[in-house]
């Protein structure tokens, strides 16, 4: 079921391993033109054409765009107490490490009168996108929601797919439990759409008469949250109109391990993942064949026997799924990086201080009690991560993925005197002479 890559013995140039590691093919440019004309009739049309595309991909037309308060204070109702239990834990857990994250402002003195001051001011409005595809992500509304509010973001909006599944009250609504998670979040502001027309629906804004008085969605300032290869692709179509937090793939994990680790529990790691998406990665990196081995007849007999085993075998049995084999954990860690994986396990002899060394990872789960599943849910850790090695170059969600810094130049007549040479030598070796202008115009004889 899972290939084998012999990279033992073999140059692990960037280049090298870039050619070597599996990746999905996910080709968001091709899904651009499918996209196009979708987010153009949102623009044109608003929310009729949100309506008629609601009816043609996911089988539903709901009464309004908008959940009505009844509806979110009914799923909260209705949520089972388990679950209502676990969303709180998560929430807290989540609240807590995001808080530490708030950036404070700070002033550098570069003169006795003169400063800049990088503040940090949230986006005024943003749309938080939740899937509703082959399963419901109540966490996903968590972990796009809490760095949202802990930014101090003024509005914002949740949008997911409606489900035709849903009867009663939910009828036409996306899926109680996201719905639930919303309430519990404080989030009244919530719609029934989903795909690229939602993404188009949040950057040009529209107007909802079967919504009442709150039937008008304001254009947001930046759109986050996963989703599919059409999601993704309207984020890159509109982006510019609207900022983006990134242009979600397949979800991945990576798990670096030696003869220490648990072949029981690396298999149910790389099946997790694999139970997302036919697409989803699932890579063990280790310097151990016997642990290679284990793991490749332990994934065997967990597949067949998980809830998921169709999607979980294609997604094992696909090019972006392998066991690696290097030669010891430094080789290990070359691969690690060169791959950067959304999620990383680290199960080897010293986990944290091999964990250390990671220099490309969306996050990274130490030793044998971190599986993966604990940051999707309660670990307090954001699971809205980069993917298809953007790791390399690109964080998760934050609470700075919602700020703004603004560099605020504070200079008196004395301190723009004291550097106005600088300002004309540069001005001139650029052939910019205004800009020397600019400055002369105040100091005067000063520069003369």
């Amino acid at each position: 079921m899972l290939a084998t890559i012999d990279l033992r013995s073999q140059p692990l140039g960037a280049r090298q391993l870039r050619a070597a590691l599996p990746r999905a093919e996910y080709d968001v440019e091709a899904a651009l033109s499918a996209v196009r004309p979708i987010c153009d009739d949102v623009h044109d049309r608003g929310a009729e054409a949100l309506y008629e595309y609601g009816e043609r991909f996911d089988g539903v037309r709901p009464s309004s765009l908008r959940v009505p308060a009844e509806v979110l204070t009914a799923a909260v109702d209705v949520l089972d107490a388990d679950v209502r239990a676990a969303l709180e834990v998560s929430i807290e857990r989540a609240r807590a490490v995001h808080a530490d994250q708030r950036r404070t402002d700070t002033t550098t003195r570069l003169h006795e009168s003169g400063t800049v001051t990088e503040r940090w001011v949230p986006v005024d409005r943003v749309g938080l996108y939740v899937p509703g595809g082959r399963a419901v992500y109540p966490s996903s509304v968590v972990m796009n929601v809490v760095p949202a509010q802990l930014a101090g973001v003024g509005s914002l909006a949740v949008a997911s797919p409606p489900q035709k599944e849903n009867v009663g009250v939910f009828a036409g609504y996306p899926h109680p439990t996201i719905l639930a998670a919303c309430a519990l979040l404080g989030v009244d502001e919530v719609w029934a759409m989903g795909g690229a027309q939602a993404i188009a629906g949040f950057a040009h804004g529209f107007v909802d008469d079967a919504s009442g008085d709150g039937g008008e969605c304001e254009p947001v300032s930046l759109v986050t949250g996963p989703g599919n290869i059409y999601v993704a692709a309207a984020k890159r179509l509109l982006k510019g109109l609207v900022g983006i937090d990134a242009e979600a793939g397949p979800t991945e994990i990576a798990v670096l391990a030696d003869a220490t680790a648990d072949p029981d529990h690396v298999a149910a790691d790389l099946i997790s993942q694999a139970e997302h998406d036919p697409l989803a990665g699932s890579v063990l990196i280790t310097d151990s064949t016997q642990l290679a081995d284990e793991v490749a007849r332990a994934v065997e007999r967990r597949a067949a026997a998980t809830k998921h085993s169709e999607r979980v075998v294609e997604a094992l049995s696909g090019r972006q799924s392998a066991i690696v084999l290097v030669d010891d954990l430094d080789a290990g860690l070359r691969v690690a990086d060169a791959y950067a994986a959304e999620h990383l396990e680290v199960i080897t002899e010293d986990a944290p201080a091999v964990a250390a060394r990671v220099r490309n990872a969306g996050a990274i789960f130490v030793g044998a009690h971190s599986p993966v599943s604990l940051g999707d849910y309660v670990a307090g850790s954001n699971h809205v991560l980069p993917t298809g090695g953007s790791a390399a170059h690109s964080s998760g969600l934050s609470v700075q993925s919602f700020l703004r810094g603004i560099h605020v130049v504070e200079y008196s007549a004395q301190a723009l005197a004291e550097v106005a040479p600088h300002v004309l030598a540069l001005s001139e070796a650029e052939d910019l002479p205004a800009h020397g202008e600019a400055v002369t115009a105040r100091t005067g004889e000063v520069v003369q």
